[in-house]
């Protein structure tokens, strides 16, 4: 039931165009969170700030293998999940610097923003809590009968949670259309899988509740675009639920607190240096006469004049007003006799 997807055997048929747009997409993930990286540095984002470098590929290649009006909910490594699927460079990051120009006003940060417009249902900081919510959305698609697809995405230390695996019975059991995303990047939040998880293959984990899926490369946008097709396929087709278990790699720590010193500097510069997934599709569009070094480096300077535009948007969007406290709340504000009374 379970299969094994090498990155030899992707080869999807793509034009030069759609090469390029992944290209395009994967680069602005890149400069958008090195950008971020150096206003965390600089005090400009506070708290929490997980980046995405590394995994551009991951949801680059989903994405071209979603239809308008699929779902996606994710973890707190969320920024790059919301530039793939269409939300604004600046409504992001100013949210990131908590200004009232982002997506949550300014009140939700780094791992707090939404877009129903896009079908984004946020990233999540309570590790492996959006694998039910996406099940859920998954579940309302059944219901309506609406041939919509939601992808969950979690990583691989959220794989060990008991809650993702009530949540692959309901979902067998009931045959809803969510593809199960294990983002493994391979140290979690700072420990390798191999001390961390008994079994190597994660993706296999869905044999017991009767969910097929497979092991995709990546770091390859090619590859991961040809394993979402058929698992989507899966999905639409009314057969229930499928895993896809890609295996990525970070560069950076897991946040921009952790200094990473679990793994070297010469296994980091290999990934970089043998694996990276935006220079595996720049030498492709290169040696395919796709596109020129100047073709590129054009792409390069478009990319980083979004990012810079949005970093200005972000610094100039002024601070959420003070009322802004009982806006989005459940309970809106408790008038001064009746706290009195209370």
């Amino acid at each position: 039931m379970a299969t094994r997807k090498s990155a030899a055997a992707a080869k999807s048929n793509v034009s030069a165009e759609e090469l390029k747009s992944y290209y395009r997409d994967m680069l602005l993930i890149r400069r958008f969170e090195e950008k971020a990286g150096q206003l965390y540095g600089m005090g400009l984002i506070g708290g929490f700030c997980h980046l995405y470098i590394g995994q551009e590929a991951v949801v680059v290649g989903l994405e071209a293998a979603a239809e308008e009006g699929d779902k996606r909910v994710t973890s707190y490594r969320d920024h790059g999940h919301m530039l793939a699927c269409g939300m604004d460079p600046d409504g992001v990051m100013a949210e990131l610097t908590g200004r009232e120009g982002g997506y949550s006003k300014g009140k939700g940060g780094s791992m707090h923003m939404f877009s129903k417009e896009k079908h984004f249902y946020g990233g999540h900081g309570i590790v492996g809590a959006q694998v039910p919510i996406g099940a859920g959305l998954a579940f309302a698609d059944k219901y309506l009968d609406n041939s919509r697809v939601t992808f969950a995405y979690f990583g691989d230390g959220a794989a060990n949670q008991g809650q993702v695996y009530e949540t692959f019975n309901m979902a067998a059991l009931w045959k809803l259309p969510v593809v199960f995303v294990i983002e493994n990047n391979q140290y979690a939040m700072g420990t390798s899988q191999q001390r961390s998880t008994s079994s190597p293959d994660i993706y296999k984990r869905g044999e017991a509740f009767g969910i097929p899926g497979q092991m995709v490369d990546g770091m390859d946008v090619l590859a991961v675009k040809e394993a979402g097709e058929t698992a989507v396929a899966h999905c639409r087709s009314g057969k229930g639920p499928y895993i896809l278990e890609v295996k990525t790699y970070r560069y950076r720590g897991h946040s921009m607190s952790d200094p990473a010193k679990y793994r070297t500097r010469d296994e980091v510069q290999k990934m970089r240096e043998e694996r990276d997934a935006i220079e595996r599709v720049r030498h492709m569009l290169i040696d395919g006469g796709h596109a020129s070094e100047d073709d590129l480096k054009a792409i390069d300077k478009e990319i980083k004049d979004i990012v810079n535009k949005s970093a200005d948007f972000a610094k100039d969007s002024p601070e959420p007003d003070v009322s802004e406290l009982w806006t989005d709340i459940y309970a809106s504000e408790v008038p001064q006799g009746e706290a009195a009374e209370a």
